[in-house]
């Protein structure tokens, strides 16, 4: 594990396997831990890079909740790549991760590939109660530390993951139960607790024309509509639903997310991910 300063903040990450560069970004409830699965499938092929977003020990854990913002979020992956001197790179994210991905996509367009969107917009429908829910989570961590958060991440949409995968669920909760509470609580208030809905980003993601894959599990309710949303703008995009599943979809189905990434990555690489109007003969 490495680390690079940005912004005067120490980000950890890893880097497994050789190739064109992948990289994946984090959940809230995650860290690059999250990731194991697709290091260990997608590095044989690829050079792949994980992160933990400030806040994510061993990270650094900044003070205020006003560096923590989906603006920073974008620039801290940005810089993590220019450290690394990648200049085009496939980009993943699920949930906060997915956000960043996004606003990375619309931000550096051209030094995406492709983008990996999983479990994306949750709050979008009821933005001024997700912010709420945010600063109350928040005001938890900050008094009862990340045992106070049990019952979050025990919550509908990784019900389904709980039952059929106790192992897998209880080695998530276990990550999840040792953050910094501290950082947690900032990245509620400073990301979560401030993020705009994605559907306030249409006409940007009308204009996008990097390829798009949409991920969703189709029992992770606060995202089915935002999904739907982006495969309708994105001209670019395309969607796949993984049945009886909730929110994190790259480690409750791993051979399913997996199968649906290197399938999408290998249309890309060939040239042949086409855009919604296919009778134009383009493609990106």
């Amino acid at each position: 594990m490495d680390t690079v300063n940005i912004d005067g903040v120490n980000l950890a990450y890893r880097e497994t396997g050789s190739g064109f560069p992948l990289v994946f970004a984090h959940e809230f409830a995650g860290s690059m831990e999250s990731w194991d699965q697709q290091v260990n499938y997608f590095a044989r092929k690829y050079r792949v890079i994980v992160y933990n977003a400030r806040g994510y020990t061993p990270s650094d854990v900044p003070e205020s909740a006003d560096v923590y913002g989906h603006e920073q979020q974008v620039a801290d992956l940005y810089g993590l790549l220019k450290h690394l001197g990648i200049e085009k790179a496939h980009i993943g994210g699920l949930s906060m991760g997915a956000y960043t991905t996004i606003g990375f996509g619309l931000t550096h367009p051209g030094m995406c590939s492709s983008l990996i969107v999983a479990g994306a917009g949750s709050g979008s429908d009821n933005v001024e109660a997700f912010h709420a829910n945010a600063a109350n989570y928040a005001d938890l961590m900050e008094s009862g530390g990340m045992d106070a958060m049990r019952k979050y991440v025990g919550g509908d949409t990784r019900a389904r993951f709980r039952h059929k995968d106790p192992s897998g669920y209880a080695r998530f909760e276990e990550l999840f139960m040792s953050h910094s509470p501290k950082g947690a609580a900032n990245t509620f208030r400073g990301f979560q607790g401030t993020r705009p809905s994605i559907y306030t980003r249409e006409v940007e993601l009308r204009e996008l024309r990097v390829p798009m894959l949409v991920i969703n599990g189709d029992e992770d309710e606060p995202c089915l509509e935002p999904g739907l949303f982006l495969k309708r703008t994105v001209p670019s995009a395309g969607m796949a639903v993984v049945p009886q599943t909730g929110h994190a979809v790259n480690i409750e189905e791993p051979m399913a997310f997996n199968q649906l990434v290197a399938e999408f990555l290998s249309l890309v690489e060939l040239g042949t991910w086409r855009p919604r109007d296919y009778g134009s003969g383009d493609a990106w």
